[in-house]
Parts: C-alpha cells; structure tokens; sequence
C-alpha cells in the first residue's frame, strides 16, 4: 500500500500539488494513516522563480518543499470537508433544477401556453397537474383550471 511504502522509506514530511481532483484520495489515504501532507496550491509552485516542467514536477515540488519555499493550501478536517461536499453537490443540483424549470418555461412559451399569467410555480402541484393534463391531450381551459388546489387562487 501506498502509506506503508511511505512509511518504510521515512518520509518526515509530505507536499503534493492541488490539481484537479486527482489529488483527494491520496491525500485523504495519507492524512488516515497519520501523515502530515503539505497541500501545495499549483499556482503558489509555478510562481516560484526557477524552471519547472511536467516531467520534473515531483522532483520540483520536493525541491521547493525542502526549502521551505511552499506554502500549504486550506484544507478543512474530514467531516468538514465530507459536509462543504454534500452542499456543493446541493447547490449544483439545485442549479440544474433551475435550469431544467427554464426550460420548461420556454417550451411553453413556444406552445403560446402563458403560463406566467395564472400560475407563479409550475413546479407547484398545480402548475404540474395542468402540465400533466395538456400532455394528456386536454385542451379545455376550464377543464384545465380545475386542477388547481383548493386553496390556489388564479391570478
């Protein structure tokens, strides 16, 4: 395994670069075992003076880390970082939500289908039970307007 070999070769101390997400198991493999890693920003690295290419980049980073010349990026603890992941993937969904909704709103304007006019969701269960029914081939607008909650008043 990757933390016993690095055990056996004595590492005092550990620097990896922040690229991508290629970067967090390794971190998180090292950091379970009770390592202690240096999380390296890339921009940090390449704003080092000196040359640096793809080929050297370990070589380089082992350089400018046993000078002391890195700094370490802000990770959060585990269960930390575990929480700002399931919120982030919230917010992307969410987003995605919004745009799937935008794109109803479209295909309804291009129906001539006003929707805006009487019903503020169509997420809601009112604008979707109208939704449902015009996709079921009803056209009758009183028809449709009895689908609408009890409590819904048209606007």
């Amino acid at each position: 395994m990757l933390s016993e070999w690095i055990k056996d070769c004595k590492f005092i101390s550990n620097a990896m670069e922040s690229t991508g997400v290629y970067w967090i198991p390794v971190y998180e493999i090292l950091e379970k075992h009770g390592f202690a890693v240096i999380l390296v920003n890339a921009r940090y690295a390449k704003n080092v003076p000196g040359r640096k290419t793809d080929v050297s980049d370990a070589a380089w980073l082992q350089q400018l880390h046993s000078y002391g010349l890195l700094r370490a990026s802000f990770r959060p603890q585990a269960d930390i970082a575990a929480l700002r992941a399931y919120l982030r993937q919230r917010e992307r969904l969410v987003e995605y939500a919004v745009g799937h909704i935008e794109h109803m709103q479209k295909a309804l304007m291009e129906m001539n289908l006003q929707f805006h006019h009487f019903v503020s969701d169509i997420t809601g269960v009112t604008g979707i039970q109208i939704i449902r029914a015009i996709v079921g081939g009803e056209h009758d607008p009183a028809i449709l307007a009895a689908h609408r909650q009890r409590s819904y008043r048209l606007l």
